[in-house]
């Protein structure tokens, strides 16, 4: 076996333990996720989906990157599961659909009053009670896990999509770059209790109870504040739909 042979080989070997020893950390990535997402999600397909981001990192990883394997293996194994949740978007057209004319009418009442919607008015306009309104809210908060302003056919693209931006043209980074800038101050402008459900939800990556146990409410009242928050986001990004 010549060196190069000998060399290839040495390298699949270490892949190949490197993904024995961290198989263990998709599974805990898929469950830390599967706190996040309704249970309509297979727990099953994001575990396939964190293998193979799992199998990729093992072979591109570099000794010399000044990270460990674990922590470079766990942000591909995350993104391969975030790019599977996109993939297949396992919410159905009536949730899309409902949550739009919500936050159309959140947009209109924002825009008429210069104040926050209230929920007992969007009921009243909507001709809803709040039964219906608050399962629209939970709805809305698990649309998608990264995506706030899907576009109204195409629900593959969104202000929120984390992509690849190296392919980028000029004008479509600064757009890009205006679109985050907008977003920013559109969780800047919500309510105190909503801004603090985003930042503990997306930021802290902490779970329903666990944002709960921290502002002292019901796992179902968190959703519904993130419902109404994503909601809202929806409404004051309507000029940024894609």
């Amino acid at each position: 076996m010549g060196v190069a042979s000998e060399y290839l080989q040495h390298s699949r070997e270490s892949a190949d333990e490197l993904v024995r020893q961290h198989a263990p950390l998709v599974r805990r990535i898929a469950y830390h996720l599967m706190g996040r997402l309704p249970a309509s999600v297979d727990v099953g397909d994001l575990i396939q989906a964190g293998m193979i981001g799992l199998l990729e990192a093992s072979r591109h990883f570099a000794l010399d990157r000044g990270a460990s394997f674990e922590t470079y293996a766990g942000i591909r194994i995350r993104g391969a599961m975030l790019d599977e949740l996109r993939r297949t978007d396992w919410t159905p057209r009536s949730v899309h659909r409902k949550t739009r004319e919500v936050a159309e009418v959140v947009r209109q009442i924002e825009t008429e009053t210069g104040k926050e919607a209230d929920d007992a008015e969007v009921m009243r306009r909507l001709g809803i009670g709040a039964d219906e309104y608050h399962q629209i809210l939970a709805d809305a908060a698990c649309v998608r896990l990264l995506s706030l302003t899907a576009a109204e056919d195409n629900e593959e693209s969104s202000v929120l999509d984390v992509a690849d931006e190296s392919g980028l043209t000029p004008h479509e980074g600064i757009e890009r770059e205006g679109m985050r800038d907008a977003l920013v101050d559109a969780i800047e402008s919500l309510p105190e209790r909503e801004k603090l459900v985003m930042s503990l939800y997306y930021e802290q990556e902490l779970n329903l109870k666990e944002i709960g146990a921290v502002i002292g409410v019901t796992e179902s009242r968190v959703c519904q504040i993130h419902g109404q928050a994503v909601i809202r986001l929806r409404a004051r990004m309507n000029d940024w739909r894609m």
